[in-house]
Order: C-alpha cells, then structure tokens, then sequence
C-alpha cells in the first residue's frame, strides 16, 4: 500500500484530537453530576444511558458498516456527535441546562460512538497492511493512553475554572477538526466495494450471526472475551474503593492509581508497536492476563502503596499485550463483507459485560471484602487463560504469518 504511513497518520492524530475532546467531555458530565447530585442513583442512569442505547443500536451500525462506505459512516457519525455537542453547549449557555438534558446527551453520543467504533476498526485495514495492524493498534492504544492522563486533568481545571458549556464547545470544535483532517487528508489505499443491493436489515444482521458462528475461532473468541470482561469488572470499578479503604480517602492517592494505570498502559501501547509480542497472538493475550490476574492478586495482598501503584502500573502495561492482538487478529480473519457485524458484535460484548459484572460484584462489595473479590477475579482471570490455551482452534488462529 502506498502511502500508508501518511494516511494512517493523519486517519490517528484526527481521530485523537476528536477523542481528547470526547474525553473532556465525558470527565465532566461524570463530575459534573457526581458534584450536582451526589446521588449513586443518578450515577448508575448515567453509566447505563451511556452503554444501552450503543447496544440496541450496534447490530444495525455494523449492517451499515459492511453495507456503505466506511470513511463516509465514520464521517456521519463524527457529526452527529458534533451537533449533538453543539446543541448541548448552546442549551447551558442559555441556560437551560440541566442534569436530564446530560443523561439525555449520553444516550445520543452513544448511539453515535455505536457506528463510529466499528466503522474505525473495519476502516483502519482499508490504511495499513495486514503486517502493519499491529505496530498501528500500538501507536494508537499508546496515544489514547496518553490522553487518558491529561484529560482528566485538564477537565478538571476547564470545569473549576469555566462553565459546564465552554467544554462542550471545545468538543464541538476538536470534533470538526477530526472530520476535515479525514475528509482533506486521509485516502483509503485498498479499494474496497461495500456489498450491494437492497438493505434487509434483520436478513443482514442473521447473515452476520450466522457468519460468525459458522467461523472456526470467533464464537470461542467472542465467549472467551465476555468471560474476561465481566472479571475484570471489579478490578476496573473497585479498585477506588479499595484504595479509599486501605489506604485513606485522600484525593492524591486516587490520583496516582489513575496515573499508574494510565502510565502502564501508554508505556504498553508504544512497546507493542515496536515488539508486537510473542509469534502466536493468543499466547500474547495469555501471557497479559496473567500478568493482570497476578497483579490484581497483589493488589488486595499488599499494604504497602507503593506496591499498589507498581501493580496497577504493570496491569496497564500489560493491557495493550491483550487488546491490539485482540482486534488484529479480527481485521487478520475475518472476511472484510463481515468486519463492521463482527466488530459490531465485539462492541456489544465489550461494553455490556463490565457493567454485568458489576450489577453481580457491586453489591457483593457491600457484604464481602472488596480484598476478596479482586482476588477471586483475579483467580478466575488466570484459569480463564488456562482454558484458553488448551483451545486448538484460538491457538490455531493466533499464529502469526510468517512472510
């Protein structure tokens, strides 16, 4: 592919500047909240207003994804997230903001994120070569990690220092600046027909399901996934709480697991695009599961907080050694009619089951050691990877071409 390095360049830092001010954004709306309310209750409707929506729509994103042009939905998508910004920004500036008008504005830059997500994944092997999707998903992971210290950060300083709105409108403006550095700079290398004919979206969304199950490696992939996901919800939700218990309810403290973890997993992210890990893909995954399952076990062993923060450190390392293999080895086999279903799929998967996990550790924390329960997480994450390695078919296809 020719130019790839410059598409893909400018297809990341575009997206990056549109997702920096996405998280800005998303950092306020919880604070916000958080402060106004003080209410668990209005919290639990924001989390959930921002992942149903995304889940009932995610089935018809990904027939649009395999059906239209990919660049063109990631566009649309893009600016309807804008728009809905906008109007939310121009709604608090004169004044008729309010806290439903916030659970209503995550429901729509759900929806939106529902096309956008599987639109990206299946657009970036239309700019890379097949032997490029890794060091490319490094950088990215790496760059993403990177804002995930600042903007939290920066949020808080914006919201401290400016009304809620002067944050949406820095969002609506990194939004454009995302759209046109697509549409102006970035060319897709490998010409790819989308299918034609009539949409039949319920025919499609079956075709999909029935590709899927019908393919040697996904359905084990897709249920491996959702098992980890819904363990590693405590160790992504209660660690908080568990440093506030163990350790003092010092805002410090807090701070520095979220930069720890952050650290990690930019760290992880740049050193995956440079070593792209071990020749089979699946022992890579492994290999990170462990490492998080042994770190979440020390997690809950230590009293010391400084052991603490190195092993939310190493867990964020070792988070890019599971998730860019994860959706490489999707773009690698699956056929390219099928990606935006199939990574539709894999959206709804990654976003619901977290929250699962929650609904059952959340009030288990209540009457059980938190202690506990991350280190029964972190058990199951390791013999999860256990089984994982005795599947011939997921080991199979995470063997890397040699060429």
């Amino acid at each position: 592919m020719k130019n790839w390095k410059k598409n893909s360049a400018f297809f990341i830092g575009g997206q990056s500047i549109s997702l920096f001010g996405s998280m800005l954004v998303q950092y306020a709306i919880m604070w916000h909240i958080t402060l106004e309310t003080r209410s668990g209750f209005i919290m639990t409707l924001s989390i959930l207003a921002g992942f149903i929506p995304s889940l009932f729509l995610s089935p018809f994103a990904g027939v649009w994804v395999d059906r239209f042009n990919r660049k063109l939905i990631i566009v649309i998508a893009d600016t309807f997230i804008a728009i809905t910004t906008l109007i939310t920004a121009l709604l608090f500036y004169f004044g008729y903001g309010s806290i439903t008008l916030l659970l209503i504005v995550s429901a729509f830059r759900s929806l939106g994120n529902a096309v956008h997500t599987p639109a990206v994944q299946a657009f970036i092997p239309e700019l890379v070569p097949e032997d490029k999707l890794m060091r490319v998903q490094g950088i990215n992971n790496g760059i993403q990690s990177s804002m995930m210290i600042i903007a939290p950060v920066l949020s808080a300083a914006l919201l401290a220092s400016f009304e809620l709105f002067v944050i949406f409108f820095i969002d609506t403006i990194t939004a454009v600046l995302g759209i046109f550095t697509l549409i102006l700079f970035v060319q897709s290398t490998r010409v790819i027909t989308p299918i034609e004919g009539k949409v039949e979206y319920f025919n499609d969304i079956k075709l999909g399901l029935n590709y899927i199950k019908s393919h040697h490696f996904l359905v084990p992939f897709f249920v491996f996934t959702a098992m980890v996901l819904f363990f590693v919800a405590p160790m992504a939700f209660l660690t908080p709480l568990q440093t506030v218990f163990n350790y003092g309810p010092e805002e410090w403290r807090l701070s520095f697991v979220e930069v720890a973890f952050a650290s990690g997993m930019m760290i992880g992210g740049f050193s995956i695009a440079a070593w792209e890990g071990l020749k089979n893909r699946i022992h890579t995954m492994a290999l990170s599961l462990i490492l998080m399952g042994l770190s979440s076990i020390v997690l809950s062993l230590t009293n010391l907080f400084w052991i603490y923060l190195v092993s939310m450190f190493i867990i964020g390392l070792s988070l890019p050694y599971y998730n860019s293999p994860a959706y490489v080895m999707i773009q690698e086999k699956v056929d390219n009619e099928y990606l935006g279903r199939v990574f539709s799929v894999m959206g709804m998967i990654s976003s619901s089951m977290m929250p699962i996990g929650m609904l059952v550790f959340g009030p288990l924390a209540d009457v059980i050691d938190i202690d506990t329960i991350i280190i029964f997480s972190g058990i199951m994450m390791i013999i999860i990877t256990f089984s994982l390695l005795f599947n011939k078919s997921l080991i199979q296809s995470g063997q890397i071409k040699q060429g």
